[in-house]
């Protein structure tokens, strides 16, 4: 899955922007953009890819993306399949950190917000938002500029204050994508997410890099805090806790499916990332619902 670079700048008119967007499904395309992104899902369901994080996502949900961070909402298989040209809808905002100048995210009255806006390089899910904070996302489309500014920075006052969030991609994944080696691991993270499914040989990788296995495992050890096959493992259960959310009685299926080539190690890794069989991770969702 390549990476790509998005434009995301706002027009000559504005120095942000506030789309509300209606298609048959969302833009298909692993990518990132220099400028921070807070989405509202409106309709639709997939699984989202933040970073290394992968996550099956519902209507509802606000999710504050930091600068340069990967991501993608990839829809389900029929949406590709209807015909429907409305049936995926979100509200998403545009801006930079310094949008409003570069000090005032940084002054005593607002540093709050900049404090959140920092943490977000991991990506910020906020859960059970209301319809308080998602009136914010419905209005602002057809607001004048003056009023669609001031409702961004109530809209980011409200989130520092809403509890019930979480973090998406792992704490080491921003500090590996920004630094001077990044071309190295955006090759690692594309040759991933693009095989995972299959065999992954740890040479192989290795080689794409430039790098033999031993000087490779201790490069991504050392820039990820976790070894090679921690980070495969996570995304490979990513993967699966999809499968097993949307088809949930088939589990050594969603284990082959995942890259696992036997039960008994799907259910070990399963266990030692999400603390939990797959069995009793179904029947968490299920009661959850």
């Amino acid at each position: 899955m390549k990476l790509h670079l998005l434009n995301r700048k706002s027009d000559a008119s504005s120095s942000f922007s506030v789309t509300q967007n209606s298609y048959p499904y969302f833009l298909k395309v692993w990518h990132y953009h220099p400028e921070l992104e807070l989405v509202f899902i409106q309709k639709s369901t997939g699984t989202r890819f933040i970073g290394d994080s992968i996550q099956k996502f519902q209507p509802g949900e606000v999710v504050l993306l930091g600068k340069n961070l990967p991501h993608m909402w990839l829809n389900d298989d029929y949406y590709f399949e209807a015909e429907d040209p409305t049936a995926a809808e979100a509200v998403a905002i545009h801006f930079t950190e310094d949008f409003l100048g570069d000090a005032f995210f940084k002054s005593a009255e607002l540093s709050h917000i900049g404090l959140m806006l920092e943490t977000a390089t991991r990506g910020i899910k906020f859960q059970s938002t209301g319809t308080d904070i998602q009136k914010y996302f419905e209005n602002m489309p057809t607001m004048d500029s003056f009023s669609k500014t001031i409702a961004l920075i109530e809209l980011l006052n409200k989130l520092t204050k809403h509890k019930d969030h979480e973090f998406l991609s792992s704490i080491g994944y921003m500090d590996n994508f920004e630094q001077n080696e990044n071309k190295k691991l955006r090759k690692v993270y594309g040759y991933i997410f693009d095989n995972f499914k299959n065999e992954v040989n740890l040479s192989e990788v290795a080689q794409l890099v430039g790098m033999n296995p031993s000087a490779f495992s201790r490069f991504f050890k050392r820039t990820h805090r976790k070894t090679f096959s921690r980070y495969l493992n996570e995304v490979r259960i990513g993967y699966a806790c999809k499968l097993l959310l949307e088809n949930e009685n088939n589990i050594t299926g969603t284990a082959y499916e995942s890259g696992f080539n036997n039960i008994s190690n799907f259910n070990r890794q399963f266990r030692a990332i999400k603390k939990m069989s797959p069995k009793d991770y179904i029947k968490s969702y299920k009661k959850s619902e």
